[in-house]
C-alpha cells in the first residue's frame, strides 16, 4: 500500500535517527526501521477509526437533541444522511478492520473532545452542508464526502495532529502520510465488497514474497554498511566541501542514492535521481535538492564510466 516513496522516506528517518544516535548495532536499527513502517500502519487504523467516530457522535447528537424539553421540527425530523453514509457503514462492520481496531485497543471515549471539536469545525462548511442538502443519494457521493473531509479538513485538523504526536514519538512525521493512505484506502472502497473484504497491508506483496519490505531492509542495511565508502566518494565529487560540513541529511540521501544506483539492478538511474531529489525539497534545506542534483549527476558519470552501475532491462541506464 505504501509508495516506493514513503518507504524510502521511512528509510530515511531510521537512517538518520541510526547515524544520530552512533549506535552500531543494525540488527537493532532494522527493528526500529520496520517498527516505525508498522506503527504507522496502526496509525492509519486511527485514521479509519476516527471516521466511524465522528459517525457516531453525529449520530448520538442527533439522539440528545430529540430530547430536548421543546425539540425543533428539525431536531424531530433530523437530516440524517451523515449517519446512513454508505462508506462509513461498510468501514463500520468490515471485520478486518473491527479486528485491527481491536488488536490495537483503539478507543475514542476518552478524547471525545477532539471529535466534537472536528464536528464545529465542519458542521458549517460547504462541502458538508452542501452534501447534506444535496438531492443526490448514490454512493459515490458519499464516497466524495467522505474524501473531501479527509483531504480538505482531516489534513488540516491540528489538535488531531498534536494529539497523535503526544500518542506516540512514532507519529510525529507520519500524519499526512496516514491521511494519504486513509484516501486511497476509502477511494478503493466499491459498492459490492462485503464485510469481509481485507484492508489493505501496508507492503504491496507478491504471493509469499514480500518485495517491499526486503527493499526497505536492504536499503537500510547497504547503506549503513558502505557508508565510509560512500562518505569518500561524496567528498571526491563536493569540491571545496568537506564531509561533516554537507548536511547530514544530504549525505544521508546520497548514500542511499549510492546504494540503489550500485545495489538495485532493478531500479532505474532516471528514478533514483528524481526520488532522492524530491525527498529532499521536504527533508533538507531549501538548496538541497539542488546540490543533490549536481552531485548525483558527477558521480553517475564517473561511475559509468568506470562501469560500475550495472541494470537489467532496457532503459534502466538512463
Amino acid at each position: 500500500m505504501l509508495s516506493r516513496r514513503h518507504l524510502r522516506v521511512k528509510v530515511v528517518q531510521s537512517l538518520y535517527a541510526f547515524f544520530q544516535s552512533e549506535n552500531d548495532r543494525l540488527d537493532l536499527g532494522e527493528k526500529q526501521l520496520i517498527l516505525s513502517v508498522n506503527k504507522l500502519y496502526e496509525l492509519f487504523i486511527h485514521q479509519l477509526s476516527f471516521l466511524v467516530a465522528f459517525r457516531d457522535f453525529s449520530e448520538n447528537r442527533i439522539e440528545e437533541a430529540k430530547k430536548k424539553h421543546f425539540p425543533t421540527e428539525k431536531d424531530i425530523n433530523p437530516n440524517t444522511k451523515f449517519i446512513e453514509n454508505r462508506i462509513i457503514k461498510q468501514l463500520s462492520s468490515n471485520v478486518d478492520f473491527l479486528k485491527k481496531e481491536k488488536a490495537y485497543k483503539i478507543s475514542w471515549n476518552d478524547d471525545a473532545d477532539i471529535i466534537r471539536k472536528f464536528f464545529i469545525k465542519i458542521k458549517d462548511s460547504y462541502e458538508y452542508l452542501n452534501y447534506l442538502d444535496s438531492d443526490e443519494d448514490s454512493y459515490e457521493n458519499d464516497k466524495k464526502i467522505i474524501l473531501k473531509l479527509i483531504k480538505k479538513y482531516i489534513s488540516s485538523f491540528e489538535l488531531l495532529e498534536n494529539y497523535y504526536e503526544d500518542k506516540s514519538i512514532y507519529w510525529a512525521d507520519d500524519y499526512h502520510t496516514a491521511n494519504f493512505l486513509t484516501q486511497k484506502t476509502i477511494q478503493s472502497f466499491t459498492e459490492e465488497q462485503d464485510e469481509y473484504k481485507l484492508l489493505p497491508g501496508i507492503y504491496k506483496s507478491l504471493g509469499e514474497n514480500n518485495e517491499d519490505k526486503d527493499f526497505i531492509i536492504s536499503l537500510f542495511r547497504k547503506s549503513i554498511l558502505k557508508s565510509n565508502e560512500y562518505n569518500l566518494m561524496i567528498e571526491e565529487k563536493a569540491k571545496n566541501w568537506e564531509i561533516e560540513r554537507i548536511a547530514v541529511m544530504d549525505v544521508i540521501l546520497l548514500k542511499m542514492a549510492l546504494t540503489e544506483l550500485l545495489e538495485f539492478p532493478s531500479i532505474p538511474i532516471k528514478v533514483t535521481m528524481n526520488e532522492y531529489i524530491e525527498i529532499a525539497k521536504y527533508f533538507s534545506t531549501s538548496k538541497s535538492s539542488v546540490f543533490i542534483n549536481g552531485i548525483l549527476d558527477k558521480m553517475i558519470e564517473s561511475l559509468k564510466d568506470e562501469n560500475k552501475i550495472k541494470k537489467t532491462g532496457r532503459g534502466l541506464m538512463t
